[in-house]
């Protein structure tokens, strides 16, 4: 049942998240108005763009680990707290930028202070709710902070349109002003007795993840081999460590490590379709920021309206077909913006397969969630959260960064549909990956 507690720590959990995943999107339709000002002309303005987006990608998914495990060492409310006062302090340095690198390097700290967010406020929901109202409250969740990432390019084009791009990143304060104030009666919890910060695997894992990422964005080849081998070496750490920051025995639970491998299918295409779609509208078919942005509100109002409704299902009837069906309906929905020409006019060859993939990714992405996170005991929820979207930003950040490879160089009508294809055969691949891999078991999870 409700009550006043679990209501705040919902509300809490939600707000943290929300802000985190925001600022993922949001900043997508300003880069032209941001290259603009700060960027110079041609190729320098190219390379600010990306380095915005994926500057704060990096960090984000190099410390998530980390923050996962800070968060189950030193408590939720503890890192959520850090976490939010970092995140306003970095925004106000992205508002206030004067230039590029400095820009950049905002978004880099930005980044840092994102990553505690998001594992702590979802195990602060582990370790609230149990049963059918935990999968009720990670539908909720996933509603509002699903939607934060899809309502990101229509809140962003109206404060570029309108205002500033700068108020992108000023809109973060009052939200966490808000979310502060409701943390502070949210009592202590998620300390686990006797564990410790393993310093020598979360250096392995954030300068492994850094490297590879870096590498990748910038195509420098050895720099990926860099990474591989530091991650190579934090697992054979994180192996011989008697309290590892990231128990590997979490990969012998079937539905964490396939439902993992299903999230890096699921929303690298995430990642990679909204940003090719986003920018399509835009530098292809003429779309305003702010029409980019509303083009795509339908999958907001049906993440809205739907996820939590799937979400209570999936705790009834498992997951398994929910993860199954849902990534391919939202596949189905990019081949139906294959009819998109130049003009992409919005009834005919926009909104049918934005409504679908809407539908699909309502299906999906609350039972995903829940699936992984209620396989695994609640006192390891920190870093098997840090562990789910680690997996789900690297992702995003890996398929973005090949978008060269695959545009070919140039957006044009011929490349917007190869990367729908593309994106449309990740989604099928993350529904097969579930069917294959996730089982429904209603074992009641312990505590240990």
């Amino acid at each position: 049942m409700d009550t006043p507690l679990r209501r705040r720590v919902l509300i809490v959990a939600i707000l943290a998240s929300f802000v985190s995943f925001l600022d993922g999107t949001v900043v997508t339709v300003a880069l032209p108005a941001i290259a603009e000002e700060l960027g110079g002309p041609g190729e320098a303005g190219l390379t600010l763009q990306q380095w915005v987006v994926d500057g704060y990608l990096v960090t984000l998914g190099s410390f998530i680990l980390l923050a996962g495990s800070l968060s189950d060492v030193h408590g939720r409310r503890r890192i959520l707290r850090v976490g939010l006062v970092g995140f306003a302090v970095a925004s106000v340095l992205c508002a206030v930028a004067p230039t590029g690198p400095v820009l950049v390097v905002a978004r880099l700290l930005q980044g840092v202070a994102g990553a505690l967010l998001v594992p702590s406020s979802l195990a602060l929901i582990i370790s609230t709710f149990d049963g059918p109202a935990q999968a009720r409250a990670i539908g909720t969740w996933t509603a509002w902070t699903g939607t934060a990432m899809i309502v990101g390019p229509f809140v962003g084009g109206g404060l570029v349109d309108l205002v500033s791009w700068r108020w992108v990143f000023w809109i973060n304060l009052p939200v966490v002003a808000v979310t502060l104030v409701l943390l502070r009666r949210v009592p202590p919890s998620g300390v686990v007795a006797g564990r410790r910060i393993d310093l020598l695997g979360a250096a392995l894992a954030a300068l492994g993840l850094a490297a590879a990422v870096l590498g990748l964005i910038e195509q420098i080849w050895p720099m990926v081999g860099v990474g591989a081998v530091l991650l190579v070496a934090f697992v054979v750490v994180e192996r011989r460590s008697a309290d590892p920051m990231l128990p590997l025995r979490l990969f012998r639970v079937r539905n964490f490590a396939w439902g993992n491998l299903a999230t890096a299918a699921v929303y690298g295409a995430l990642a990679f379709g909204g940003f090719v779609l986003t920018l399509f509208l835009q530098q292809v078919a003429g779309y305003s920021a702010t029409a980019a942005g509303v083009a795509q509100l339908p999958t907001t109002f049906a993440m809205l309206l739907l996820s939590t409704r799937f979400g209570t299902l999936a705790g009834r009837y498992g997951a398994r077909w929910f993860m199954t069906v849902g990534p391919v309906v939202a596949g189905c929905g990019f081949l139906l913006m294959l009819t998109m020409d130049a003009e992409a006019t919005y009834v005919t060859q926009v909104l049918p397969g934005i409504l679908v993939f809407g539908l699909g990714l309502a299906v999906t992405v609350a039972p995903l969630t829940a699936a992984i996170l209620g396989s695994v005991p609640s006192s390891d929820a920190g870093i098997a959260s840090a562990v789910n979207n680690a997996v789900s930003r690297v992702a995003g950040l890996v398929v973005i960064a090949f978008a060269g490879v695959i545009l070919g160089g140039v957006l044009d009508v011929a490349s917007f549909h190869r990367a729908l294809v593309v994106t449309a055969v990740l989604l099928v691949v993350g529904g097969l990956v579930s069917m294959v891999g996730i089982r429904d078991d209603r074992t009641p999870r312990t505590g240990g």
